[in-house]
């Protein structure tokens, strides 16, 4: 009897498992997840192998060496930049872009995980400014800006509450179940005495029986809201009682189950929310990382004309310098032959000293502005010689009147068209839509239509003893012959000789419906605001490119008068050298008129360098700098440029 029983064991065991590998191996073919990813990807890892879905999908560390274009770059010890090699780097290695690169599969996972039922987790949108400089942070100074993944808000969404981030009804409405086919099972042996009060009932004084379960079972929702059950459940029971015709016994019971929401929870929008809003939430993404190349950029472009300003007012003051110098000099050994009073030489060495500190301040400055370049450019200062490596810029500044001649109306037209903070405002209020009807939809009350068919069957051996507690000591005549494997149960419980049909509802209504009303109401609310925070950004784009334009045409006028100031300043210099040589005029009036044309130099290059820097905010507010300076978001996205 017990090898009977452990061989009807072992063939349940296997028959279960044949079942549970073969919906396994379907299952993991039909929706494979993914498996190890050696390095960031911006789509899914996936994998076609069976255990490939229960395997972690690795991230790669990220690469914090420095791009090897940053090394073509140097020469004579000194790195030679072009706006355009600013870019370019800053493209491949600013950290800034690289975190918000990391957005991009964030998003993407996301999706995936609505496919598979789940709801959205939410995506970064916020732009990241943790480089110092170009009004950014800076020397001294935490970095302002977004932490590491920039904010979760969404793109319309509430701001942080006074104890932490406002939760949003975005995605509300009724539970979604699992896409993904889950198995579940269970097997598990027991085995029990039980002392009997009355013997004549199991005819022995205690009855011990061993029952053996196998129960299984295979769920699935579907898009629809339909929700498929499938169950098989396996019993194996044998008895010491004499009065257990079959000892061991085995049942099986088999039923397919179909349940179907008609009111709340009906249709493929109600079910498909999340998935809808993790696609809208994938475009607002890459438009986020759209707009954090943008401000990446103009912040590069910034740093630039920063370093391009302090490098010409330091060549500037040196050039100061050495002309004070040269008078000190030529004072020195006119003094000597009794040519001119010491007063003079006095004069003159104050003045050295006095543009000697004027150049320094200029030089460290210089060093400043070099060092915020060499950071926004690197993915790591490690190398003591990059950190103190001159940073010389070989760009210069264009007086490009073209684009600020562009009437405003078709500006602000090309800033409705291109800024990526507009288009994430209206994709943010397509899933407001999405959840307005959902909320709608949960406010009705449960009614499910539910149905199975099932399928029953009984077998076994029939038990020696069974008999002996009749005075007859015959079988009745009632007892039939069953099955005595599992073969033949598994048969009988799928041939209709044991069905069962159901039909039936379930209706659910909950009074007041408080819940569901809050959050449908709120979720009007929350659609409404999006809207005015939409207008409010149209509002704020108009302003923002009216006051760019303004700025650049008071640039332009700051140059032409600078232009001019630096002009008669030259020709004043040139008068006072002139009467020097005739002996009309003293060192002193040409070192004045030499420190006045210096000081009309550097304004000058302060008022180019403002224009420049008004240009390239009139591109950030009309959402024209990735146009006009031809980067590709492709490459952006990967942070490997092309060289040119």
């Amino acid at each position: 009897m017990m090898l009977r029983w452990r061989s009807n064991l072992r063939s349940m065991a296997a028959g279960c498992a044949a079942v549970l590998l073969y919906v396994t191996v379907t299952v993991s073919f039909a929706q494979s997840t993914g498996q190890n990813a050696p390095q960031l990807r911006l789509d899914i890892p996936h994998s076609d192998t069976l255990w490939g879905p229960y395997m972690p999908s690795r991230v790669a560390a990220p690469d914090l060496a420095n791009s090897a274009w940053l090394d073509s770059l140097v020469s004579d010890g000194k790195l030679y930049l072009s706006l355009e090699d600013a870019i370019a780097l800053a493209l491949e290695n600013n950290l800034d872009i690289a975190i918000a690169r990391y957005n991009l599969p964030i998003a993407a996972v996301d999706l995936q995980r609505a496919k598979g039922g789940g709801f959205t987790l939410g995506v970064n949108t916020g732009v990241v400014q943790n480089t110092p400089g170009a009004g950014v942070g800076g020397i001294g100074a935490a970095p302002s800006g977004a932490g590491a993944g920039g904010t979760t808000g969404g793109a319309g969404g509430a701001g942080a509450g006074a104890s932490g981030l406002v939760q949003s009804t975005l995605g509300t409405g009724t539970a979604v179940s699992s896409f993904d086919p889950i198995v579940t099972g269970q097997v598990n042996v027991d085995h029990q005495t039980l002392p009997v009060i009355n013997q004549q009932i199991y005819g022995v004084p205690s009855l011990q029986t061993v029952t053996t379960n196998g129960d299984f079972a295979y769920r699935q929702a579907f898009s629809s809201g339909t929700r498929l059950t499938v169950l098989l459940y396996n019993q194996r029971l044998s008895a010491n009682s004499p009065f257990f015709n079959l000892s061991p016994s085995l049942s099986t019971t088999f039923q397919f189950k179909i349940t179907q929401p008609l009111l709340a929870g009906f249709g493929f929008l109600p079910n498909t929310r999340y998935i809808h809003i993790a696609k809208n939430n994938r475009k607002i993404s890459n438009l986020a990382f759209k707009a954090q190349v943008i401000a990446t950029t103009t912040q590069i472009e910034n740093l630039y004309w920063d370093l391009f300003n302090a490098y010409q007012d330091e060549q500037v003051k040196e050039r100061s310098l050495q002309f004070a110098q040269q008078t000190y000099d030529n004072a020195q050994k006119q003094f000597a032959l009794k040519a001119v009073p010491e007063m003079d030489v006095v004069r003159d060495e104050a003045e050295v000293a006095k543009r000697d500190q004027d150049l320094t301040v200029a030089r460290t400055n210089l060093q400043l502005q070099q060092l915020l370049m060499k950071n926004a450019l690197t993915k790591n200062l490690d190398d003591p010689l990059l950190v103190a490596m001159p940073v010389v810029p070989t760009s210069q500044i264009r007086m490009d009147d073209a684009f600020a001649q562009t009437q405003v109306q078709d500006l602000v037209a090309e800033a409705m068209r291109n800024r990526p903070e507009l288009a994430e405002s209206e994709i943010d209020l397509k899933n407001h839509r999405i959840t307005l009807k959902t909320a709608r939809n949960a406010l009705l009350p449960t009614v499910n239509m539910v149905a199975y068919y099932a399928g029953n069957a009984l077998g076994g051996q029939l038990n020696p003893n069974y008999g002996a507690g009749f005075s007859s000591g015959t079988l009745p005549p009632n007892v039939s012959v069953q099955p005595t494997g599992f073969g033949g149960v598994l048969e009988n419980a799928f041939n209709n000789s044991g069905q069962e049909y159901f039909v039936g509802g379930q209706l659910l209504i909950p009074i007041r419906n408080r819940v569901a009303k809050a959050d449908q109401y709120r979720a009007e609310l929350e659609f409404r605001q999006s809207q005015l925070y939409q207008q409010e950004t149209r509002k704020q784009i108009l302003i923002e490119v009216e006051n760019a334009q303004y700025a650049l045409e008071q640039g332009r006028a700051r140059v032409d008068s600078a232009t001019k100031a630096r002009d008669l300043a030259q020709k004043t210099f040139g008068i006072m050298q002139q009467e020097q040589k005739l002996g009309a005029g003293s060192t002193f009036q040409t070192l004045s008129a030499q420190h006045d044309l210096a000081v009309a130099e550097s304004d000058l290059v302060g008022a180019m360098t403002a224009y420049e820097k008004a240009r390239v905010q009139l591109d950030l507010a009309t959402g024209m700098t990735l146009e006009h300076r031809h980067i590709s978001m492709d490459d952006a996205r990967t942070g490997v440029v092309p060289r040119p």
